[in-house]
């Protein structure tokens, strides 16, 4: 914003400038060569008068002298000529005294009493020249015919001289207005560049810096007031929305767990017809306790900070295949890993296990026995398209997938698929994909090829990294609790 400021105040003084000194500058340049073609052509006509009275009384050898030094005193060259075109005298020595000029058209149309002011280019040095020719005479016949030649280069130098004095005069006034721009545009852009620093901490979490409401054009300190009461009210929600998130996990905790050791308590004292409904009550209290983990760690993440690290993806797969194999055994499903890559990706400490472990929970409740879990790691290069290269995490079961419609409403908070396990919270995607942004990357679910469900992790490649917009400790996420990951 300085910048387009400082702009568009040059460019109007440098329109100003130009509307003054160009005019200025052709003007003064015009008007020395009316002057000095002036002052050539009255000297001229002097300087004929004398021949002509010179050559009444019979002088016509003082000419050449005369010529002489007037050339001397003006700078200049001069040629007199008789009534009939004749050189008498010639200080540059270009004719011969005695040769006839009467032919040249400056010549002939001073012998017809008529002066003539013009410019003339010679060679080899192409340089012009100042030529004036007058006629001599009191009365009607000419008597002679006088022509100076003056050289144009000094009026060019001082022509030039003026041109460059004005051109630094310009950038002189330019300098000038460019630090009294500056100054003026920066203290425009002083509370906007406020405004935006505390904007960048706002979306940090708390304004260290808030903007000055006392500085700045008027506009500007109402809108600075403004933000700083939004930014207050903001701040006041967040906090108390996460002193709610804590009251609640510790509030709720312990009733929930009372309320279980009760119930597991009637359990010698019931009728055998009741045991499947104290079953029920206990698998909906387990239930409700894993949606109040999930709902905190959904809080957490959503009102903390973020920031993503380099993470051994191929260790994490090998890993969490490692101690899921037991538990799929156990259901007659097998694991397969396969696939790559020696790049590491961009997550946040502890969010990997954390999303592996969801989709591996998901894709084993809905795996028949005799089927397999594949867990492949590919690697996509940057091209035209996709920008940065990612690395993928599918993992693809067997089971009975989803219809398009159920796919996009998956990541949705409490939403379950119609075959899902009553016991679930519909907590479990939400989290994957909110530990996947956190890290820069995206989750989608598609349509496995032989039928199921591909769940597809994208994640930037850590050489890659960049500031993200919701940065979280590792801390946070590895207090988040694990909930029950369902479809």
């Amino acid at each position: 914003m300085t910048r387009r400021l400082l702009l568009s105040h040059l460019s109007l003084i440098l329109l100003v400038l130009l509307a003054l000194e160009v005019p200025f500058g052709v003007l003064y340049a015009r008007s020395e060569v009316a002057r000095f073609s002036r002052t050539a052509e009255q000297g001229a006509m002097t300087l004929a008068e004398v021949c002509e009275d010179r050559m009444e009384h019979g002088l016509t050898t003082d000419l050449p002298d005369l010529a002489v030094a007037y050339g001397r005193r003006t700078g200049g060259t001069v040629l007199v000529a008789d009534r009939r075109g004749v050189v008498l005298a010639d200080t540059a020595a270009r004719a011969v005294v005695g040769e006839d000029l009467s032919a040249e058209p400056d010549i002939s149309t001073a012998l017809h009493d008529r002066s003539t002011v013009g410019t003339r280019r010679t060679a080899p040095a192409d340089s012009e020249f100042l030529v004036v020719t007058v006629p001599g005479g009191s009365s009607p016949a000419v008597a002679c015919v006088v022509r100076t030649v003056y050289a144009l280069g000094p009026l060019d130098a001082r022509v030039h001289t003026t041109w460059l004095f004005l051109a630094a005069l310009g950038l002189g006034v330019l300098a000038v207005a460019s630090l009294i721009g500056l100054a003026l545009a920066r203290s425009i852009t002083r509370p906007v560049r406020a405004l935006e620093r505390a904007t960048a901490q706002l979306a940090e979490g708390r304004i260290t810096d808030p903007p000055a409401t006392d500085r700045g054009p008027a506009e500007l300190r109402r809108l600075a007031a403004s933000f700083t009461r939004t930014a207050t009210r903001l701040q006041h929600l967040l906090q108390a929305q996460q002193a709610f998130a804590s009251d609640v996990s510790h509030q709720l905790k312990t009733p929930l767990t009372a309320l279980r050791l009760r119930l597991e308590n009637f359990e010698p004292h019931l009728a055998p017809c009741a045991q499947d409904s104290l079953d029920k009550a206990l698998g909906e209290l387990e239930r409700l306790s894993r949606m109040v983990q999930g709902l905190l760690a959904l809080a957490r993440l959503e009102n903390t900070e973020i920031r993503a690290a380099a993470a051994d993806l191929d260790a994490v797969v090998r890993d969490r295949a490692d101690i899921w194999t037991a538990f799929a055994a156990e259901q007659q499903v097998g694991i397969v890993v396969c696939g790559g890559t020696s790049v590491p990706v961009l997550a946040v400490p502890g969010a990997l296990e954390q999303i592996i472990d969801n989709l591996l929970s998901n894709a084993l409740r809905v795996s028949a026995p005799g089927t397999s879990v594949t867990l492949a790691v590919v690697t996509t290069p940057a091209d035209g398209t996709r920008t940065p290269p990612v690395t993928e995490l599918h993992v693809t079961d067997q089971g009975p997938g989803m219809t398009e419609a159920e796919r996009h409403r998956a990541f949705d908070r409490f939403w379950r698929a119609p075959h899902a396990d009553h016991d679930g919270t519909g907590l479990g995607l939400p989290l994957v994909r909110h530990l996947t942004r956190a890290g820069g990357g995206e989750v989608t679910l598609e349509a496995a090829p032989g039928g199921g469900l591909d769940a597809v992790v994208r994640l930037r490649h850590a050489d890659c990294r960049e500031r993200h917009d919701r940065p979280v400790t590792a801390a946070h996420v590895a207090a988040a609790a694990r909930p029950a990951p369902v479809r």
